[in-house]
């Protein structure tokens, strides 16, 4: 006794599964394709600002008094608050205020790095741009600063960052 599957009285039932597998591959890919979207207009371009960077810490030096009461392996001379502070914002474009904003440290202690990321459609074409961060609330006025010529072509997509390890905002 022969045990297997004879293919040739099983021949319909191959046709009509490849037609079918057949005209749901056509269809998937012809939905994939329409409708047609674009997420900016013809003549607009993208600016993003977008970057995580933590506040300052309120720290203090302990007293003498304080570090002869401590044991020797915990004897820091700073206490520092575990909350940061709040990063404050300034986005200009072409000379106009269109974003400010105060950043909450993120993190249940509030002690994570301050987060944003906004997006502004504009118009192609020339711009100035102009970014004011300060993150520390002692310090008098905007701790770093930027501005930056843009010529944006329609459909340009162009990111503000800030690299906190050499403290300067900069484009990609």
């Amino acid at each position: 006794m022969r045990i297997g599957i004879d293919w040739r009285r099983r021949w319909r039932h191959l046709a009509t599964g490849s037609a079918a597998m057949i005209a749901l591959m056509l269809g998937v890919a012809r939905l994939s394709a329409w409708p047609e979207w674009q997420s900016l207009g013809e003549s607009d371009a993208l600016l993003r600002l977008s970057f995580a960077h933590s506040g300052a810490r309120n720290c203090r030096a302990r007293t003498d008094e304080e570090l002869a009461a401590l044991p020797r392996n915990m004897r820091t001379a700073e206490v520092c608050d575990r909350r940061r502070a709040p990063v404050e914002i300034e986005f200009d474009l072409d000379g106009q205020t269109v974003f400010a904003a105060a950043l909450a440290p993120s993190g249940l202690s509030g002690s994570g790095p301050s987060r944003l990321y906004r997006r502004f459609v504009v118009s192609a074409g020339d711009h100035r741009v102009a970014v004011r961060m300060r993150d520390d609330p002692a310090a008098a006025g905007f701790t770093q600063q930027a501005a930056f010529d843009l010529k944006l072509d329609p459909a340009d997509s162009v990111a503000i960052d800030f690299d906190a390890t050499a403290g300067r905002f900069y484009l990609h």
